[in-house]
C-alpha cells in the first residue's frame, strides 16, 4: 500500500512537471500561426524526459512539438 501511494504521488509530480513545462514553452509559429512546444536544443533531456507525456497530449489536444526554435 505504501508502495502505491508513493507511486501515485511520483505519477501526479511528473504529470504537473510536464504541465507546467507544457504550459511556459508555447510559441506561435509565424509560418503556420500553430501553437508548439518548445524543447530547449541544449538541453535535449527535457525532450526524452517529457516524450511519453508529449505523445499522449499531442493525439488528445493537437499540440506539436519542436526541439530548439523555428528557423
Amino acid at each position: 500500500m505504501r508502495l502505491l501511494r508513493w507511486i501515485v504521488v511520483l505519477a501526479a509530480i511528473y504529470i504537473a512537471a510536464y504541465a507546467v513545462f507544457r504550459q511556459t514553452h508555447i510559441e506561435i509559429w509565424e509560418k503556420d500561426k500553430q501553437a508548439y512546444v518548445i524543447f530547449p536544443e541544449g538541453a535535449a533531456w527535457t525532450y526524452y524526459l517529457f516524450r511519453p507525456l508529449a505523445l499522449a497530449d499531442g493525439k488528445i489536444t493537437g499540440m506539436r512539438f519542436h526541439i530548439g526554435p523555428h528557423r
